[in-house]
C-alpha cells in the first residue's frame, strides 16, 4: 500500500472514530446538545491546530498569508481539497475547500447540521487562538 492510500486509510479511520465518540458521548449523556458537544470537541482540536500553526509562523512576515498556507497544507494532508487563491486587489490573502470528506461522513450520518458548523467553529477558534 503506498503512502497516499495509507494517509487515506487514517483519515478514515479518524472520522469514524469521531462519529463512534459523538455516538457513545451521547448515548451516556442524553441530555447534551450534539451541536454544544462538536462546537467544543472542534474547539479543543482548533486549540491544538493553533499550537502547532505558531510554532510554524514566522512573526517576522505578514500573518494571513502564512496562515491561508497552514490552513491550505492541514487541509490537503487531512484528504480535502483545498487550494490557496490569488490574493484579491487588495491584497488579502483567500484559500477555499473545494470537497471535504468530513461533509460526506456528515451525509452518510445524517449529521449535515453539524458539518459547517463544526468547521466554521474550528476555523473561528483557530484564528483567535493564533492572534
Amino acid at each position: 500500500m503506498d503512502d497516499k492510500k495509507k494517509l487515506e486509510v487514517l483519515g478514515n479511520i479518524n472520522r469514524a472514530a469521531h462519529f463512534e465518540w459523538r455516538r457513545a458521548v451521547l448515548a451516556l449523556c442524553p441530555d447534551l446538545d450534539p451541536i454544544e458537544l462538536i462546537k467544543k470537541y472542534w474547539e479543543e482540536v482548533a486549540k491544538d491546530t493553533a499550537q502547532y500553526y505558531l510554532t510554524k509562523i514566522d512573526p517576522d512576515r505578514d500573518l494571513a498569508p502564512q496562515f491561508a498556507s497552514l490552513f491550505v497544507s492541514s487541509s490537503v494532508v487531512m484528504g480535502e481539497d483545498a487550494e490557496l487563491l490569488e490574493p484579491t486587489p487588495e491584497g488579502h490573502s483567500r484559500a477555499r475547500h473545494n470537497d471535504c470528506p468530513w461533509y460526506h461522513w456528515h451525509q452518510r450520518e445524517n449529521l449535515l447540521n453539524e458539518d459547517q458548523v463544526g468547521c466554521d467553529h474550528w476555523l473561528a477558534v483557530t484564528i483567535e487562538e493564533v492572534n
